[in-house]
């Protein structure tokens, strides 16, 4: 209750800001927004524990909200700071530089508003379920939150109908997304034409002025034409220092930027430099303007200021004592801020071909101990020769960049002998750099310690760096998803968001980051991604950058996984049903199977008949479902949550065998007269199979576990039906089918 109280103080104090919005000259309607979507959180929250809550508990059944609100207090509180940073009127000019097209309001405090409420909201449903002392309300509570997590809701406009409010995204909110960034730009405008007639401004903010004016109004493909070279030099332009290659860090306008520059005919890279001034995403170091020198032919790029990068910060804090830099929670976060960089510049046809430590950019967020804000640095301008990247500090880490570069990339190299390549600049090989610093992250250190040198053919030949025993599992095969050595193995980097974006929230209600080895998801989270893109992203209904899917993301998410929960769970218990015994909702089909099955017109599972058992499509009898290192394991492995949560199970890999084998001998056991024995097997076999009819059905080896459970249990039924007779000594064989 003590975080929720505290959110509220936040809250308040941003509507105290919000008061003074004349002064707002800069992304006002952004702000406003803002304000609205955080009131509405706090609205349902504040309704959402009056309906499920009982406050006489707070102290003993709403530990689950604790951490969810906490993360959401850090959420609110930078939110307030954004808000401070755009009402400040001192050095205007520079924060109309460096603000005139920036949309962090929507694309970075709203979006990780929307990846952590359905935490809080899931949080409070938990605690809800066992809140009070009246059986009859339990219940009643806990059938009205089964019912909302049904495959009938999976349809993003319904999800919108029926939770909107509820997950932040009516209709009226959604539509300023969009029309909030396009006004403040408008506004922006307006304010730059009046300050442009001002008497007091100089020579230099007047050219300043029209120009911005002009870039904000014009069309986008007028973006790119650079700004003449006098106004750079004219406002207070001074170098401090030189990085190397093409980056310098500059003071101008009485504050601190990096300037990359570079010489050569400004028609030949017009139309990049138009796309690079273009973006806006708050994890991409941000080219703010452009000037071009005529005498020297010098192309001049102004980016925003930068602090360290990923690799000095590893370096700096390497040593025998320390391997792990960074909590867990705040690897994934950093992780994913990668990815979502990553996922813009795809999506706008650019890639990287360098991603590396040495172009992943921290800075200390705002109120915030130990968490950062990351930004990618070295991507656009392929044609220009490649130099090093911009950094605030001398270079102390020089990495081998081979070990960065996909196989595919490296063996290019090998055989062109030309030192560039055209592979490296493609979706896959980024996706497999992104891999290598995953795993830099999550070990503590560099890829190939201590054997750097001629790793080239070992990659090549599919050699990777191996994890500490530290490092979560779940964690491991996401990583090694994306090095796989096949590139149509990896997955896209909106795949990488959507996954990370739940694996996020994951850690957000289980906080308990000391133990990472005991806290793993229940489901496999790339499983369910196969599922969501082909259901919904290869049809083009689902747009991965819209901070409005985010919600309906993770409701298709949750259900499947608490789909794949109670299949989980009905094979731990070894629960072998008949096809149509079970009324209602019918847990035994799932619908990533479905989906897998290309079923994807099935509207309810309920209405869907088909035993888990029978159907032949199912993911664990699936021989595309291998999910285990070792096979000798056992699989089926639960957790307890000191938290009273519902003890689930760790997902383990099967091993599949898909040789058919027709006879697979049982155990031994005695039978009674040839009378008795054939109605007892006749019996046993009924209760065994729904379909016996059904001959030609795929048949399928059990692991040795599983035969020799079915063995056992077959003789059981063999010696209940004789009635304890002693019988003759008779071998009994049991077909090898698929058992419902």
């Amino acid at each position: 209750m003590e975080e929720f109280r505290q959110i509220g103080e936040v809250l308040g104090s941003l509507r105290a800001l919000i008061v003074l919005q004349d002064e707002l000259q800069i992304n006002r309607r952004q702000c406003c927004l803002l304000l609205d979507v955080f009131c509405l959180a706090f609205d349902v929250i504040a309704e959402e524990i009056r309906l499920n809550l009982k406050l006489e508990e707070k102290n003993t059944k709403w530990s689950p909200l604790e951490s969810p609100l906490r993360e959401l207090q850090r959420i609110f509180k930078e939110g307030e700071s954004y808000v401070r940073q755009c009402m400040d009127k001192r050095d205007w000019w520079v924060k109309a530089i460096n603000l005139h097209q920036n949309k962090d309001s929507i694309d970075n405090h709203i979006h990780n508003l929307l990846c952590l409420f359905p935490a809080v909201i899931e949080a409070i449903e938990i605690a809800g379920e066992v809140a009070g002392l009246n059986r009859d309300d339990i219940q009643r509570r806990r059938v009205t939150l089964a019912r909302k997590y049904d495959v009938e809701w999976i349809d993003p406009k319904l999800f919108q109908f029926r939770f909107g409010k509820q997950y932040l995204i009516p209709r009226e909110i959604c539509s300023r997304f969009v029309s909030a960034w396009r006004e403040d730009r408008w506004n922006l405008a307006e304010c730059l034409r009046e300050k442009k007639c001002l008497e007091s401004v100089t020579k230099n903010q007047e050219q300043l002025a029209g120009l911005l004016f002009r870039k904000i109004i014009e069309s986008e493909a007028d973006n790119g034409k650079l700004f003449p070279g006098s106004i750079l030099y004219r406002g207070d332009f001074q170098v401090r220092r030189r990085f190397g290659g093409q980056y310098k860090e500059i003071q101008w306008l009485g504050d601190n930027f990096v300037l990359r520059s570079f010489f050569g005919d400004v028609e030949l890279s017009c139309s990049e430099v138009s796309t690079l001034l273009s973006l806006t995403h708050p994890n991409i170091l941000q080219y703010l303007c452009g000037f071009y020198d005529e005498e020297k032919k010098e192309v001049m790029l102004v980016l925003e200021s930068v602090n360290k990068d990923l690799g000095c910060y590893l370096k700096e804090n390497y040593g025998s004592r320390r391997r792990i830099l960074f909590p867990l929670f705040v690897v994934v976060d950093l992780i994913f801020q990668i990815a979502r960089g990553m996922e813009y510049l795809h999506s706008k046809k650019i890639y990287h071909g360098e991603l590396n430590p040495a172009n992943i950019f921290l800075k200390a967020r705002n109120n915030t101990e130990g968490c950062f804000h990351l930004k990618i640095s070295g991507y656009g301008l392929s044609d220009v020769n490649p130099c090093s990247s911009p950094n605030s500090s001398p270079r102390n880490y020089e990495p081998n960049l081979s070990i960065w570069y996909a196989p595919e990339v490296l063996l290019e190299l090998e055989q062109t002998f030309s030192g560039s390549s055209v592979l490296k600049y493609s979706e896959k090989a980024d996706v497999y750099s992104f891999g290598m610093l995953c795993f830099e992250l999550l070990a503590g250190k560099p890829p190939f310690e201590g054997h750097v040198e001629k790793m080239s053919r070992s990659i090549i030949a599919g050699e990777r760096p191996l994890f500490p025993c530290t490092v979560p599992k779940y964690l491991v095969n996401f990583t090694k998803k994306c090095w796989h050595m096949d590139p149509n193995q990896r997955p896209s980097f909106s795949s990488i968001c959507r996954i990370l974006r739940y694996i996020k929230k994951f850690l957000a209600m289980n906080p308990d980051h000391d133990h990472p080895e005991m806290q793993c998801p229940i489901a496999d989270y790339c499983e369910i991604e196969s599922w969501f893109a082909k259901k919904f992203t290869e049809n083009g209904t689902f747009n991965p950058l819209s901070v409005a899917q985010i919600p309906f993301q993770m409701f298709a998410y949750r259900l499947a996984e608490k789909d794949r929960t109670i299949m989980n769970t009905k094979d731990k218990n070894g629960e072998l049903t008949s096809q149509g015994t079970w009324t209602g909702r019918d847990d035994n089909v799932s619908i990533i199977d479905d989906a897998v099955a290309g079923t994807s017109d099935r509207t309810s599972v309920g209405s869907d008949t088909k035993s888990r058992g029978s159907d032949t499509k199912t993911v664990y009898w699936d021989v595309r479902s291998v999910y285990t290192e070792v096979p000798d394991r056992k699989s089926n492995q639960f957790r307890t949550s000191s938290k009273g949560q519902i003890p689930t199970k760790i997902l383990e890999k099967k091993a599949v065998v898909t040789k058919k084998n027709t006879n697979v001998k049982a155990k031994k056991s005695p039978v009674p007269d040839p009378g008795q024995s054939e109605k007892a097997a006749h019996h046993s076999l009924l209760v065994l199979s729904p379909d016996p009819g059904n001959e030609r059905q795929q048949q399928q080896r059990y692991t040795d576990n599983q035969r020799k459970s079915l063995s056992d249990h077959y003789w059981f039924l063999q010696q209940r039906s004789a009635n304890k007779q002693q019988p003759a000594n008779l071998g009994i064989t049991i077909t090898n089918k698929v058992v419902s």
